[in-house]
């Protein structure tokens, strides 16, 4: 449990919390205002309704380490969103347990041990209550997740992001993990936060991914029999049951990873380091549905053999080894179920990030201009794309549309043709069992395979991606592109004191931070960045090429400051004998100037801002790059949401072309950064990174453009 709720526990200890009576009755049929009291006052006060969920919240501590109980919490200071079930909701969450044989019957008279009691009273307490702490209000619905089946940004007591739905056929009503809100009891105001009514228990499983698709297996049960069957056959259910790395938990706990702090003369160095490491998994799968239409059988008597011969049919991974060693990367079988697989948690609303790209606001939650990002899957590392649009309804996987990428073009979609619109991606499985802990199911309606037609189509694009894309631990420990968080920095720990990040290696005297750019409007695409201060030494494991061919690896630089780095970088495939490439990158070095501590100087890149005169503006991009050097993306602001000035415009934002190299989709590449000056106050900064190919860079009939 965070250790924000500790902090709460002994301020208990210090202050006595005032019931204050007040006779009211539920009123059902308009919004309640109750802002004279608190939520457990509102609560106690209407026995009828809720008298079961208020003695469970006397019941349930707040902590393995405090008796002092959730009811207490509720009566004091704070800002509690709370869905609270009434005495009907609890009676059917007990009759359904009793019906799954969790208890003899369905009462609390019904538990076989008290352990399986205090589960299932924490279970009903934890997953009601979001906590805003002092930084944030509870949520009333106009502030839920717009998007449908959206999670909510903060997570409750149980530590579990809840997921809002709002069902066309159903105009006006919401659900909470499958608890429908009183239509006409929610938002009822109390002085410590927002009460909602649920006429269900809101409580998301506490199983697993890989816990869920053995029960599928085990009882036969339709909807997701052969996905989950193809899952064991490649040897994944012990993977996705994992949900938290408790080695890392024991040495948080033990005191043994320690938070930042100001070390002087380096600067700002301090930063809280993540309290868990959990892992995470999305799961893209064909529905019963699909494999009967294309087998032409019952769900449950299909096996594997029948899908192995339906995909040798189609000719999918033709170049895959077609043998029984399922759980071997190259394994023709292994190849197909592993692309279906992300190694984080993404949410709906987590598909495809938005936050500063031309025309969009967070207010209105539309998509504008073409956005996207670059994930790779599980097993061998393939590159999956996500892209949505103004014009793609929705987000959609390895969609390659036609866009108005011109000079003075919008960077909308033109049109798709047939054979490029890709898969969309349905709402996912969030209700119920399905709910787990560390994964979530979207379910699919067309065939998903890494085809050479998709291979071909990313070769003939620029990929840009954040940074932090290609680390799954920002995603599934919640700290990506999360503007909630209760600090600007997060410090991530060496690899020596413990590698928090798989695909990262940081050495031990450096500072490895992650700014989530909250209320900083920093001039970096999707608004955050990693920083290091130190002795700057650091290893990246890069995403995976699409193709073999000679790409650019391109490094934005943003010198927005006078305390920027200067690095040496290395690149190769063998990670201890990585080879130097090229002179130094000077992060000091912007378009115009080259900052650094004794004065400013001109940097002789070859920056001029655009004019009308289109020709004479390509001009410019050709002798830029001819020093290694390209102006920023147009495609985003330069700082926070709905500034008019675009990055290409801002000459302290440039690309830096830092090699260029034949690459091989079949080998894994690395890339060094380690610093050039003895100066252990200079920092590193990273935002995005590109691979170009030559057919993209050095195509003679369609220039790069500039987007």
């Amino acid at each position: 449990m965070s250790n924000r709720f500790e902090i709460k526990i002994l301020l208990l200890l210090f202050t006595a919390c005032s019931i204050m009576g007040c006779q009211e009755n539920v009123d059902i049929t308009n919004r309640y205002v109750f802002k004279d009291n608190t939520a457990l006052d509102y609560l106690r006060k209407h026995p009828d309704t809720y008298s079961e969920y208020v003695q469970l919240l006397y019941q349930v501590p707040m902590s393995k380490i405090s008796q002092t109980s959730v009811a207490q919490i509720l009566s004091a200071r704070g800002n509690y969103t709370v869905f609270a079930p009434t005495n009907e909701a609890i009676q059917a969450y007990l009759d359904t347990l009793a019906a799954k044989n969790i208890i003899d019957e369905g009462s609390w008279e019904g538990f076989r041990d008290s352990t399986t009691l205090d589960s299932i009273r924490k279970v009903i307490v934890y997953n009601s209550i979001i906590d805003g702490g002092d930084e944030h209000k509870a949520y009333e619905t106009n502030a839920f997740p717009q998007d449908n089946k959206a999670e909510f940004p903060l997570a409750n007591m149980y530590d579990r992001k809840l997921i809002v739905e709002y069902r066309k056929d159903a105009p006006g009503s919401i659900w909470v993990n499958g608890a429908e809100l009183h239509e006409r009891n929610r938002d009822i105001l109390a002085i410590n936060g927002v009460i909602h009514c649920t006429t269900a228990v809101v409580a998301p499983s506490n199983n697993t991914l890989g816990y869920l698709l053995n029960e599928i297996l085990a009882g036969k049960q339709r909807g997701y029999y052969v996905a989950a069957l193809l899952t064991k056959a490649v040897g994944m259910l012990d993977t996705l049951s994992k949900y938290r790395d408790d080695a890392y938990e024991d040495r948080y706990q033990r005191g043994l990873v320690k938070d930042f702090s100001h070390t002087s003369g380096i600067g700002y160095t301090f930063g809280k380091v993540p309290e868990h490491r959990y892992y995470g998994y999305t799961f893209f799968a064909e529905t019963d549905d699909f494999w009967e239409t294309e087998i032409g059988k019952e769900a449950t008597d299909i096996t594997v053999d029948d899908v192995l011969e339906y995909l040798r049919d189609k000719n999918i991974y033709p170049d895959a080894k077609d043998d029984r060693n399922f759980r071997d990367e190259e394994n023709l079988l292994n190849q197909f179920v592993t692309y279906h697989f992300l190694p984080m948690r993404l949410a709906a609303n987590r598909l495809v990030l938005h936050w500063n790209e031309k025309g969009y606001t967070s207010s209105n939650h539309n998509p504008t201009v073409v956005q996207y990002e670059y994930y790779t899957t599980m097993g061998k590392r393939r590159l999956m794309k996500f892209l949505e649009s103004a014009e793609s309804n929705g987000v959609r996987i390895n969609r390659f549309p036609t866009i108005d990428n011109s000079r003075r073009g919008t960077y909308h979609e033109v049109k798709c043709d047939p054979d490029k619109v890709g898969i969309p991606v349905n709402n996912p499985e969030a209700t119920g069992d399905f709910s787990v802990r560390n994964g979530i199911i979207y379910p699919l309606d067309q065939l998903l395979v890494y085809t050479q037609g998709v291979r071909d189509n990313l070769h003939k694009e620029r990929i840009r991606w954040d940074i932090t894309a290609q680390f799954p631990e920002f995603m599934n420990n919640d700290l990506r592109l999360q503007y909630y968080l209760r600090a600007q920095r997060t410090g991530i720990p060496t690899s020596i004191v413990y590698p928090y990040l798989d695909d990262c290696w940081i050495a031990d005297d450096n500072y490895f931070f992650y700014y989530n750019g909250y209320n900083e409007g920093m001039k970096n695409f999707q608004g955050d960045e990693l920083n290091i201060r130190g002795n700057v030494d650091v290893t990246f494991r890069l995403p995976p090429v699409p193709a073999k061919g000679v790409y650019e690896l391109r490094f934005n630089i943003q010198s927005d400051g006078y305390n920027r780095g200067m690095v040496q970088f290395y690149w190769g495939h063998d990670r201890d004998r990585l080879a130097a490439m090229g002179i130094p990158m000077d992060v000091r070095m912007s378009g115009l100037e080259r900052r650094t501590t004794a004065g400013t100087f001109p940097s002789g890149v070859g920056w001029e801002p655009d004019s009308e005169d289109d020709d004479a503006n390509a001009e410019v991009d050709k002798k830029m790059r001819n020093k290694g050097f390209m102006k920023g993306a147009e495609i985003y602001c330069d700082g926070a949401q709905g500034v008019s000035v675009m990055a290409r415009a801002d000459p302290l934002i440039i690309r830096r072309v830092i090699l260029r190299e034949q690459m091989d989709p079949d080998k894994t590449y690395y890339l060094r950064f380690k610093t050039v000056l003895d100066d252990p106050t200079r920092e590193f900064y990273v935002d995005y990174l590109e691979y170009c190919p030559k057919e993209v860079y050095d195509n003679p009939e369609t220039p790069e453009d500039i987007w």
